[in-house]
C-alpha cells in the first residue's frame, strides 16, 4: 500500500525528514500492489522466484554472499541502497536510492556521485555476471529548474531517476500501471 511522503522539513531537519521520506517508500509495498509475493527478501510471481528485494545490508547478506562475493575484494567499503531489487531474469541488480528535499542543501552536491557509486557496485556483480542499473527517486523538489544541469549530468552518465515512484517496467517486470514507492 503506498503511503503519502512528509513533504515538510528541510534544514537541520532535512536528515528526519529524508529518513521520513524513505521510510514511507516501499519496493517492497509497491512489489505487493502490483501482484507480486515478497516473502522476507525473495520475490515471487505466483510460485517462481524472479528475484529479491535487498536493500541495506540485505544486499550483501541475501545476494553477495550467497553468490561467493566477498565486498572487501573489491571495494573498500560496504555501499548499503537504500532499496535494491535483483531480477534473475535479466540478471540486472537494480539499485535505487531515494533522496527527498525541501530546500537547498547537503543532497545537492550528492547526486552526481551516481556515476562513482554505480561503477563500485558493478565491481561487486560484474564477477556473477548481473548487470548494474543506478536510479533515484526523487520528491518534486527536483523538479525545480536549477536541477537541469545535474538531472542532464545524471542521464549523460548512465543513471536514471523517477519522481516519487518507479516504473516496475523499468525493474524489468510486468507492469499494468506505474505504483508509487
Amino acid at each position: 500500500m503506498s503511503r503519502k511522503p512528509n513533504t515538510f522539513g528541510g534544514g537541520a531537519r532535512t536528515n528526519v525528514n529524508g529518513l521520513s521520506f524513505e521510510q514511507t517508500t516501499s519496493l517492497d509495498d509497491a512489489l505487493k500492489d502490483a501482484g507480486y509475493r515478497v516473502e522476507e527478501y525473495e520475490v515471487y510471481n505466483k510460485n517462481d522466484k524472479i528475484g529479491l528485494s535487498v536493500g541495506k545490508i540485505n544486499f550483501y547478506n541475501f545476494f553477495l554472499k550467497e553468490n561467493g562475493i566477498d565486498y572487501s575484494a573489491f571495494n573498500s567499503k560496504q555501499w548499503r541502497p537504500d532499496e535494491c531489487f535483483v531480477n534473475f531474469k535479466n540478471r540486472t541488480v537494480y539499485i535505487i536510492e531515494k533522496k527527498f528535499q525541501h530546500c537547498s542543501g547537503s543532497v545537492d552536491e550528492k547526486l552526481p556521485n551516481c556515476d562513482f557509486k554505480k561503477k563500485e557496485y558493478e565491481k561487486l556483480c560484474h564477477p556473477i555476471d548481473f548487470k548494474v542499473e543506478y536510479l533515484y527517486i526523487f520528491n518534486d523538489w527536483f523538479t525545480r529548474p536549477e536541477y537541469r544541469d545535474t538531472l542532464q549530468y545524471i542521464k549523460d552518465v548512465g543513471c536514471h531517476y523517477f519522481y516519487n515512484k518507479v516504473p516496475l517496467g523499468f525493474l524489468g517486470l510486468q507492469e499494468p500501471n506505474i505504483y508509487k514507492l
